[in-house]
């Protein structure tokens, strides 16, 4: 596994964090309301969040609690667009 992400995982990070905010916004266009979808409204699209929280989650047992994106087993089935503060 190797410690830094690659330009392709990057960019298919990136594709899937926009498909996300494509079904999000789907979703709020056909008018229904649910406590998921107000969730999901809170947090930032792709373009809003920085690089750092892109590739990035914070993890509190590793060095500098950031842990690379590709290292979390199932991260593109849980979102970890938002951290805790200060991280």
């Amino acid at each position: 596994m190797p410690w830094r992400m690659s330009t392709t995982r990057k960019a298919n990070q990136r594709d899937r964090l926009k498909r996300v905010d494509d079904v999000i916004e789907t979703v709020r266009a056909s008018g229904i309301t649910c406590h998921a979808l107000d969730k999901a409204l809170l947090m930032p699209k792709e373009n809003e969040m920085p690089a750092k929280d892109k590739y990035t989650i914070f993890n509190a047992h590793s060095r500098g609690y950031r842990k690379g994106m590709h290292k979390v087993p199932k991260f593109t089935r849980i979102t970890h667009r938002v951290n805790p503060r200060g991280f």
